[in-house]
């Protein structure tokens, strides 16, 4: 598919959920972020499944989103169904283990889609870069508070201030990635984690996720209610319109501040 897609494979217990898009470094398209959501949706719903693995075709895991489909006078309809799992969990997260494998380009939804999950295995190629703030806009999909509580106030806002490319051996030091391996590897060990973790008690598991969520969530509940102010007061200025333009135009941008 030209506009790339997202998809599943069940093994045993485990369901392997596929970003392919790798013509495009796995960015996403709207209906890509549907089939995301569809995807974790089957995964918390089928008692068949009891860990999900977030894997990528290709060299990257994403560079993002495809920008212009997503804001702009481009932009597409998003139809996320009702009841479904948010990828980001935002609103809706999914009640089984997450793993998520990247490799290469982590850019902005990359980083928010992996810190949605729960554990996160990176190649020792990975590149991470929270760079919305470069782009005119600001994270808007959780890694205002997601990598805070991951890798503590100063290295979060080290990184979010400075939309820097960082390794994964910096990531696994402040707390983001779990565990590197050699390029390549990162999906088998994984899948291996998911195994091990689907042989235990599936209600212990899930319910040990649960425990957890409801430790952050008083937090979390604040900071993603904010997110629409900050979403309203991004989305609507003028850096917004030139971080865009200069993405069409690959040209650095000049913003103003307004």
């Amino acid at each position: 598919m030209s506009e790339g897609q997202i998809r599943t494979e069940v093994h045993g217990h485990v369901l392997k959920i596929i970003i392919d898009n790798a013509a495009k470094k796995n960015a996403f398209t709207p209906v890509m972020m549907e089939q995301l959501s569809d995807a974790l949706t089957e995964l918390h719903d089928n008692e068949a499944y009891r860990v999900g693995v977030i894997c990528a075709e290709g060299r990257d895991f994403t560079a993002g989103l495809d920008m212009p489909k997503f804001f702009g006078p481009s932009a597409e309809k998003r139809n996320i169904r009702e009841g479904n799992v948010d990828p980001f969990g935002l609103a809706k997260r999914c009640r089984k283990p997450v793993i998520t494998a990247v490799q290469g380009i982590v850019f902005t939804v990359g980083i928010e889609l992996m810190l949605a999950g729960d554990i996160v295995v990176a190649a020792a190629d990975s590149r991470f870069c929270q760079m919305e703030s470069r782009r005119g806009i600001a994270p808007l999909g959780g890694a205002h508070f997601r990598f805070l509580s991951r890798a503590g106030w100063g290295d979060a806002m080290y990184h979010l201030f400075l939309c820097d490319e960082f390794s994964a051996e910096r990531a696994h030091a402040i707390g983001l990635v779990q565990e590197v391996v050699p390029a390549g590897e990162q999906v088998a060990r994984a899948m291996a984690l998911a195994v091990i973790i689907a042989r235990n008690a599936p209600l212990g598991i899930q319910v040990t996720k649960e425990a957890a969520a409801k430790y952050v969530e008083g937090g979390e509940a604040a900071a993603i209610a904010f997110i629409p102010e900050i979403r309203a007061r991004v989305l609507g200025s003028a850096d917004a319109k030139e971080g865009i333009q200069s993405f069409i135009e690959r040209r650095a941008a000049v913003f103003q501040g307004r």
